[in-house]
């Protein structure tokens, strides 16, 4: 049987010490930063994309268990397992590993392990069903659970749904997190490639409130003298 063990030391022997050390400088791993006390083996995601197909055998448990560990890789190949699990599952399948995510949320710790998961879990379980959970995640304590609740909707953006994402894009707008700003713009963003006047009726009823960070990920795509009226606060 694949147990979680054998997965960590199979990750263990592809991990570099030059590739774990950009990794904990990168997601921000010191004192008082978002990621403090993460470990890293030092494996790229690519790889770990490459062997998720040969541990579609791994018994969910197992999986789970690997979702538990301390390092930051074997959280990230747990999520990919669930994910494949997920859209080859029945429905039985699909609310058992619902339920696993929000469950283990203390576990989806760092912004890449959300936003590689969330729209293919959370998201696409909820598409045909009441979203209340997001919007209590976006109220949690927690910054990744509000992270989550985010970006679970880009399932739905991908889809021509857009009030979520508007709705909890709005009950973010205060937020103190830069990272929660940063995936709101996004997001933001991303309802404008699919309507553009939409985003804008948004922008323009909320963009003095907003974070720059915010504002500045929403607007990016925009016409350089479309931005500037937004930065200076002189779109009417």
């Amino acid at each position: 049987m694949v147990t979680a063990d054998s997965i960590s030391k199979q990750l263990e022997a592809l991990g570099t010490p030059e590739e774990a050390l950009h990794a904990l400088r990168f997601f921000k791993t010191g004192p008082g930063e978002y990621g403090e006390g993460d470990l890293f083996r030092g494996i790229r995601v690519p790889v770990l994309r490459k062997i998720s197909p040969t541990l579609d055998v791994a018994p969910i448990p197992e999986v789970v268990r690997l979702l538990e560990s301390a390092f930051h890789e074997d959280r990230l190949l747990a999520l990919l397992l669930l994910m494949r699990r997920f859209a080859k599952g029945d429905e039985v399948t699909k609310q058992q590993i619902y339920e696993i995510y929000l469950t283990h949320t203390r576990f989806i710790n760092n912004w890449d392990l959300v936003d590689i998961s969330a729209e293919h879990i959370v998201g696409s379980f909820l598409q045909c069903r009441p979203r209340t959970p997001l919007y209590r995640l976006a109220v949690s304590r927690s910054l990744w659970e509000r992270r989550i609740a985010m970006l679970s909707t880009f399932h739905f953006i991908r889809r021509g749904e857009f009030d979520d994402t508007l709705a909890i894009a709005e009950m973010l707008l205060n937020d103190p997190e830069e990272l929660i700003h940063k995936a709101t713009g996004w997001l933001l963003r991303e309802v404008g490639k699919r309507d553009l006047a939409l985003e804008e009726g948004f922008l323009q009823q909320h963009y003095q409130q907003m974070p720059r960070v915010m504002l500045r990920y929403a607007i990016e795509r925009f016409q350089e003298d479309r931005r500037q009226l937004y930065l200076t606060g002189l779109v009417q």
